[in-house]
């Protein structure tokens, strides 16, 4: 029998309804990239194999596709899959089932029951008991599948566990929807290459990314609408400050900023809910029981926005805490009901399986490419051509940039870059600074007299990020052109997406213009030409701000302050360190004007 011929009997016994769902016209087959990962896995038969999928794409399908082959062909003789969490162990079981094996998601100790062929554990689990695990392992042909293998490098303990544990195993299949961690912990049975650069980098046996499984039609294509707005917060020291989400400002400046936002008691979040409420409520003209989450910070904040919503829709949303004995049931009775929302901390940021999903809100403080990945994952599995996914974000700098390179593949990197100053001219004066503020709060104790509070937010709609592309221009909560893009179809092609989101930002600017001066309020520029300035590129600025002064201080024989306070004087604007972008580059130009005068 041929590879291929294997592999496609291999798929015959699942069903249209199997976990991966299989694409449409083809219930009875794998889709292309299951099958093209199944044959260069029975092409090579290697001990080892990391299969990298964007989330949605159907590695449950691969994965157990491959189990039942390996075990019809006595490849092995029996099966553990280690997941995340106690939710994903059982879900995995009762996947297993569809297709004939059976795993005890229960399995705890001793002799497991003759009716199993294998068991579905946690790493938690394994992380306690590693030599039993081993034993299963050395007394029978085993294949372990790892899933999100990335979480066996949360701790040295769970890493080391699972190589004391699985070490012996005959198989090991590693799966993962985000290969990357945001530390350079090693992850158990990933092979790493070093590159050109001497940075050792994950290598994937397979991957199959977004951008592809985009193209294919296998996930929906993602909306993300991001809000700015005013913030007012007084510090921990006591001082109150004012900003607005999404202008450059200091590392902590930006924190508290999207603390203040996400406060349930200001204004932010409740617009951002009714906004959010109002997309899905378009998007169930289409897709009728499509549904919504909110990803919250923790469980006070969850239970406030579950209130908020309550208040918008009247209808009570599922809350999902992590602790909470029911959670597994409530996220199965969401998952096949057509109640509209869910607010959830963390549990369902991974893994877990609810694709009428399609609208999410982004109300986290979490700021690592993984969880962002793994939390829009939550919204792309794609159940028919055609349907759209949107979610709302708060307009902060990391977020933006993650949402703009959803299509871009990254792999897990082992070394960080060496910091030869050029690399990174900024690490030694945040490390300043970091020393600084630490000694300022060790000799004061002001943290102790002061909490940080949220005072006051509002919430302004900023733009429309997709594919990369950035549309739309600022409007108020509850304004014709906020629901230009709030009123978007459901369903549509992703060519159709752009097509529609280009033409909402042109007729937003033909109003635009069409307004008294004293209407436009805010500010009237179209989004790609607001682009959000980072931390990073902000202290770029003032550095080069600083070296230009440096260099007209030799020219001109005048003290830095004097040059300093002449430029504030010319361009206005505060002081270098609370500057805009825009403020410190027309410094910039004005000091290179000067220059050039003199020469």
């Amino acid at each position: 029998m041929t590879t291929t011929s294997t592999a496609a009997n291999s798929s015959h016994h699942l069903s249209p309804a199997f976990p991966g769902r299989a694409p449409w016209g083809t219930a009875n087959k794998l889709r292309a990239w299951q099958q093209g990962a199944m044959e260069r896995y029975l092409q090579e038969q290697p001990r080892d194999f990391l299969a990298v999928a964007t989330p949605g794409a159907g590695k449950t399908t691969f994965a157990l596709t491959l189990a039942s082959w390996l075990l019809h062909h006595h490849v092995v003789q029996q099966v553990t899959v280690v997941a995340p969490t106690e939710h994903l162990k059982k879900q995995w079981a009762e996947a297993a089932a569809r297709i004939g094996i059976k795993l005890d998601p229960e399995y705890s100790a001793g002799p497991l029951s003759k009716e199993y062929q294998g068991v579905a554990v946690t790493y938690a689990g394994v992380g306690v008991r590693p030599m039993l695990h081993r034993n299963r392992s050395e007394q029978r042909k085993t294949l372990v599948i790892l899933d999100e293998i990335h979480h066996a490098g949360d701790s040295k303990s769970w890493g080391e566990a699972c190589l004391e544990a699985f070490e012996p195993a005959t198989r090991r299949l590693a799966l993962t929807g985000t290969p990357f961690r945001s530390d350079t912990n090693p992850i158990p049975f990933v092979q790493y290459e070093e590159g050109n650069d001497g940075i050792r980098r994950s290598s994937a046996d397979y991957t199959y990314g977004y951008g592809s499984a985009l193209g294919d039609g296998v996930v929906r294509p993602v909306i993300f609408l991001s809000y700015s707005g005013n913030m007012r917060w007084r510090t921990k020291a006591g001082d109150e400050i004012a900003a607005r989400l999404g202008e450059p400002m200091t590392k902590d400046a930006v924190s508290q900023a999207w603390r203040t936002a996400l406060d349930a008691r200001g204004e932010w979040m409740p617009n951002v809910l009714k906004a959010a409420d109002k997309r899905l409520t378009e998007v169930r003209k289409a897709i009728p029981d499509a549904g919504g989450l909110v990803i919250a910070s923790d469980q006070d904040s969850a239970r406030a926005y579950a209130k908020l919503i309550r208040e918008i829709t009247g209808t009570k949303a599922t809350v999902v805490l992590s602790d909470d004995t029911g959670a597994s049931k409530r996220i199965d009775d969401f998952a096949e009901g057509t109640d509209r929302w869910m607010v959830a901390v963390r549990m369902v940021s991974e893994g877990v399986d609810v694709p009428r999903l399609a609208v999410g809100v982004y109300a986290t403080t979490i700021s690592t490419p993984l969880f962002f990945a793994q939390a829009v994952g939550r919204f792309v599995r794609s159940r028919r051509r055609g349907e759209t996914a949107s979610v709302f974000l708060p307009t902060v700098p990391d977020l933006l940039g993650f949402a703009n390179e959803m299509e871009v593949e990254r792999d897990h990197v082992l070394d960080k870059p060496k910091k030869d100053g050029e690399e990174d001219p900024y690490a030694e004066s945040e490390a300043e600074m970091d020393e600084a503020n630490k000694q300022e709060d060790e000799d004061t104790g002001e943290q102790e007299q002061f909490s940080f509070e949220a005072l006051e937010s509002e919430a302004v709609f900023d733009r429309v990020l997709f594919d990369g592309a950035e549309f739309g221009m600022q409007a108020h909560p509850g304004s014709e052109e906020e629901q230009d893009y709030l009123g978007i179809p459901g369903l549509l092609e992703p060519d159709q997406v752009q097509m529609l989101l280009q033409k909402r930002q042109a007729r937003q600017i033909a109003h635009s213009k069409k307004k008294p001066d004293e209407e436009a309020d805010l500010l009237e520029l179209p989004a790609e030409r607001r682009p959000v300035v980072s931390h990073k590129e902000l202290l770029g600025l003032r550095k080069q701000l600083n070296t230009m002064v440096g260099a007209y201080v030799h020219q001109s024989g005048k003290p830095h302050g004097v040059i300093h306070t002449e430029l504030r004087r010319t361009c206005g604007g505060p002081p270098s360190a609370e500057a805009t972008a825009g403020q410190l580059r027309q410094r910039i130009e004005k000091v290179q004007e000067w220059a050039t005068r003199m020469k």
